[in-house]
């Protein structure tokens, strides 16, 4: 037995390959170390396979020429060759066999038949590159490689096989042979196997989780079998795969069995709720599910409904990342009219904000709305699934009923990421159905590294009187004259801000204690992380801005649904000095500084996720509570009464994974939400969480203290009984127990197990320690057992520091800060580079106005002169304009050219008389620089680029109308690539044309439209 300990990776490598033969009937292709491969396509297994499967040899060979083609094609990066050849393998490769014959699909893989297809496997495949590689095994599909698995004997990391995988994605080695790749694995026999895709980063490798009933020695095996059965490889490939904004993922566990488990409530036709706990890939989930619904569901069509504009939005882009569009309603009406006609099968509805101020979607007029608009000709046509977003919402239940009276046929699927509150559980249960699958809980999702677990401390700012008499005084001072019941109501009034607002001076104290932690707290020192403020109105809000920017603080910024506009403060002065909301106004617009709320917002919303040591604060009163994922955020500060759920989707915004110095998110609560700390610690449903199960919130939150204390002291222990077998406790006794004999390569390798556990111990001790360093009186120690505690800590990261040195282990980590930094300024800069007006063309018509003012009052014989001079200026100016403007749209422009040679040869025959002249030319140069003013469009051609196309379409408003329509969904973000994503709109475009010369003359107008 002792043999097996310390196994080589060999050892591990014969016994993998053995499984995928005997255990997952993959055929063994051989060991290629002497064979070089320079991609990742086996063309004459796939020849093989595609001639086996009824297709002809130049079928064949068409099919593997295109193949080959998008996976050797890296001029626009790894990424963007992957995502064509993933378009490739899952919708098939189009080939014509010879001109004049229809097209057909050549389906490289056979997703229905998991079987019919020949999987294999190769070892120590060399792949040369600018450096060459040899990737330890290669899992092929058809001769397609598909995966990549990089084995490490036991005692080393599986981090190292990622890093691997990571290395050799790289320009200097062999990126090109990743262009095919789904799956890239890493494992070893003590911590099984990890999984990734192109690209991934080392913090997002995934686990497998699966109970299996065949009995494996090593969990590697286990996690192999589950992930690589054939029909399982295929389905998450086929079926789990998104490429969302420059990032391509896979899904996890709990979102792949809780798609498998809806999918059999939509055969059974059941509704239901799914309950991914906040962070866990809600939003994939809802859009693998949909797209799973319309392409094995016949007729099938999906009605998203959502209360939030950013998951409104994101759900969007996701679509478009699994190569789907789907159509956003515009009002209940639209959203009617819509599912009257079967035009759109994806819709998303989004239940508007009605009133400027409301913070959430207004429900109910939304539902009237939508009543309002049902004709007597009514029907929803399809098979109709609807999904509601955050269904444990009290106003859900309202919905689905009128939503039921509307759609009486469709089936309900609810989707929420907190736990269902008891009053509310059977009501939720009794409209949408039961749990679908095993609800991921936040506990559950934390033991996963899904998300961060979360660390609570209650603090509190005393407010009291100083002198009540004057306070008495002022107020009989205002009130004289003023009834008994007016003087009531103000009293009301007086005591409801008193409790909301707070005072100044408790507002102080909050803002005092913030800036300390941002020069005291762990990632808030150092800029890594940033924080929320949850403010109780706009008001406060503002208030809270005006104090952080007069201490000096001006990283921060406030963003709430709040919109400043001038009629918000008309009738509000009073001279009495600033009301709520001439205050609101006024602290807006200067921080708004012209900028429009939603670029404002925008451009914050960038800074506090890419760049948190330039936006350290976002004060907030229920934006971004929900739906925003921000990894940076670290602290939520909580000035706000809040319960149940608007709670739990608050505390959730800061337990995103980030860098490894996040091991926490921090609640700081200033609203003593959770009164009964030990309570809460003990069966989590005190107070605040007392709606909740039990099991529904185990392990939600851990008191800060308590946690803290005891994380140190068993970093402490860890430390002492590791160190307990060398004696004498001095210099040479350790270097010898860590390192060996240093001289010695042989002896450093095998001590290298022990350093690590060192080094690791070492760095939990010195993260507990420095987060409670400046508190340690709180945690019950005494001043002399703090002191020792120091000494400690200091004492083990001396050693750390000198075993690193003897054994050579010590890296200089800062050498990997410069490339981060360039890629987040890389990123900030390609999205700050954007043109949004052109305002020189605008100042044309005011300098035509003020040449003509300029002639008045000028002599008779100069006058003349000087009229043919300003002439030909005005007139040049109006040609470039043209000239500058042509591409834009040809066939206007081509009017407002011939109409100036017109003016100009008028001007010259002397038939027509100056001032006329001026007025002519006037409005040709607004209809020159502002087409969209020109009133000669019908109604609906109201866009710049609306009548570019209606006057290149001969002034036809249905086809300008589609074809906007089309073009508005079917761009892709930079689609001016000249490449792919422009095919891909051209390809649109022609569908509705028809006319492929036509359609380049079109598409040349479209790339010069700045809407687009």
């Amino acid at each position: 037995m002792r043999t097996s300990i310390g196994k080589s990776e060999r050892t591990t490598q014969d016994r993998v390959i053995d499984l995928f033969q005997t255990k997952l009937s993959y055929t063994y292709l051989g060991d290629w170390e002497d064979e070089v491969r320079t991609h990742p396509i086996e063309e004459d297994i796939l020849r093989s396979y595609l001639l086996g499967n009824g297709y002809s040899n130049i079928q064949a060979q068409k099919a593997i020429d295109s193949l080959v083609k998008a996976a050797t094609n890296l001029s626009k990066g790894l990424y963007e060759a992957n995502k064509e050849v993933y378009h490739l393998l899952r919708y098939g490769v189009t080939v014509r066999e010879e001109l004049g014959q229809p097209k057909e699909t050549v389906w490289l893989i056979d997703w229905k038949n998991p079987e019919s297809n020949q999987f294999g496997v190769a070892e120590e495949v060399t792949v040369h590159g600018r450096y060459s590689k040899r990737p330890d095994l290669v899992i092929y599909v058809n001769g397609i490689a598909l995966g990549v698995l990089e084995l490490k004997r036991s005692k080393v990391g599986v981090e190292q096989g990622i890093r691997q995988n990571l290395d050799n994605q790289k320009d200097e080695f062999i990126p090109k042979f990743y262009t095919t790749m789904q799956f890239l694995l890493a494992g070893n026999d003590t911590q099984g196997m990890r999984y990734g895709t192109i690209e991934t980063p080392e913090k997002y490798y995934l686990s497998w989780k699966e109970e299996c009933g065949t009995e494996f020695d090593y969990i590697l095996d286990k996690h192999l079998y589950l992930l690589c059965e054939k029909s399982r490889l295929l389905e998450l490939i086929h079926d789990f795969v998104v490429f969302d904004k420059g990032v391509k993922k896979l899904c996890r566990p709990n979102q792949f069995f809780g798609i498998k488990a809806a999918q059999t409530n939509v055969k059974t036709k059941q509704g239901g709720i799914l309950w991914h706990t906040q962070g866990s890939g809600k939003s994939l989930t809802m859009v693998w599910l949909a797209k799973w619904i319309r392409e094995n569901v016949r007729d099938s069509r999906i009605l998203i409904i959502t209360d939030r504009e950013e998951l409104d939005d994101q759900i969007d882009k996701l679509f478009t990342g699994i190569d789907e569009k789907i159509y956003r309603t515009k009002s209940g009406r639209d959203l009617i009219s819509v599912l009257n006609h079967k035009t759109e099968m994806l819709v998303c509805s989004l239940v508007h904000k009605f009133g400027r101020n409301a913070e959430d979607g207004d429900f109910d007029s939304f539902i009237e709305e939508v009543k309002a608009n049902l004709g007597t000709d009514f029907r929803a046509k399809g098979d109709i699934y609807v999904f509601v977003d955050e269904c444990h919402r009290t106003q859900s239940g309202k919905l689905h009923d009128a939503m039921k009276m509307i759609l009486p046929e469709a089936l309900f699927i609810g989707f929420t990421g907190t736990p269902l509150l008891k009053k509310d559980k059977q009501k939720s249960i009794e409209i949408f159905g039961p749990y679908i699958g095993t609800p991921y809980k936040f506990d559950e999702a934390v033991a996963d590294g899904v998300v961060l677990d979360l660390l609570y401390e209650a603090r509190d700012v005393e407010q009291f009187v100083t002198d009540q008499n004057k306070i008495d005084e002022w107020f009989d001072a205002k009130t004289a004259g003023l009834t008994d019941v007016a003087k009531v109501e103000l009293k009301k009034r007086w005591g409801t801000m008193q409790k909301v607002l707070g005072s100044r001076s408790r507002l102080d104290k909050i803002v005092s204690d913030i800036i300390f932690d941002f020069e005291t707290k762990p990632r808030l020192k150092t800029g890594e992380g940033n924080a929320m403020l949850v403010s109780s109105s706009v008001h406060q809000a503002c208030k809270y801005y005006e104090l952080f920017q007069s201490n000096n603080f001006k990283q921060c910024a406030i963003i709430t649904s709040y919109q400043p506009h001038h009629g918000d403060i008309k009738g509000e002065e009073t001279g009495e000095g600033l009301t709520d909301k001439l205050m609101k106004y006024e602290v807006y617009t200067k921080m708004l500084k012209g900028k429009s709320t939603e670029d404002f917002e925008a451009e914050v919303k960038a800074k506090f996720i890419k760049e948190p040591s330039k936006m350290k604060l976002l004060i907030v009163v229920d934006k971004l509570l929900t739906g925003f994922d921000a990894p940076s955020a670290t602290y939520l500060y909580i000035d706000k009464s809040m319960q149940d759920h608007g709670l739990f989707q608050a505390i959730c915004r800061v337990n995103r994974i980030d860098t490894e110095s996040k091991e926490y998110g921090y609640i700081i609560d200033y609203k003593d939400l959770f009164q009964s700390l030990q309570k809460s610690i003990t069966d989590y449903t005190s107070q605040a969480f007392d709606n909740y199960d039990e099991e529904d919130v185990k392990g939600l939150l851990k008191d800060r203290h308590t946690e803290s204390k005891d994380r140190l002291e068993t970093a402490l222990e860890a430390l002492n009984a590791m160190c307990e077998p060398v004696h004498p406790k001095d210099e040479p006794s350790f270097i010898k127990y860590f390192c060996g004999n240093t001289e010695n390569p042989n002896e450093i390798k095998e001590t290298e197990e022990k350093r690590i556990g060192l080094y690791k111990a070492v760095v939990k001790l010195i993260r507990a320690y420095a987060n409670v360093a400046n508190e340690m009186h709180k945690l019950g120690y005494s001043d002399a057992e703090a002191a020792k505690i120091k000494e400690q800590v200091k004492y083990y990261s001396d050693l750390r520091e000198t075993i690193k040195q003897a054994s050579g282990d010590y890296l200089d980590f800062k050498r990997f800060e410069p490339g981060m930094r360039q890629l987040m300024d890389m990123y900030l800069d390609a999205n700050a580079s954007k043109k949004i007006s052109d305002f020189e063309n605008k100042s044309l018509v005011d300098l035509i106005v003020n040449l003509g003012d300029e002639l008045r009052g000028t002599p008779e014989n100069q006058k003349q002169s000087r009229q043919t001079a300003i002439a030909e200026t005005i007139e040049n100016n109006v040609r470039k304009v043209i000239n500058e403007e042509a591409q834009t749209n040809p066939k206007y422009y081509e009017k407002m050219s011939a109409l100036l040679n017109d003016l100009i040869h008028q001007r010259n025959q002397a038939a027509i008389a100056y001032q006329e002249y001026l007025e002519k030319i006037k409005e040709l140069a607004k209809n020159v620089s502002n087409p969209a003013g020109n009133t000669s469009y019908p109604a609906e051609i109201n866009t710049k680029a609306k009548q570019a196309l209606y006057d290149n379409l001969d002034s036809d408003i249905s086809l300008s109308m589609v074809l906007d329509h089309a073009i508005r969904y079917n761009k892709l973000d930079g689609w001016r690539d000249g490449g792919i994503k422009e095919k891909k709109l051209r390809i649109e475009v022609n569908k509705i044309i028809n006319d492929p010369e036509k359609t380049m003359e079109l598409m040349n107008i479209i790339k010069a439209q700045s809407e687009y």
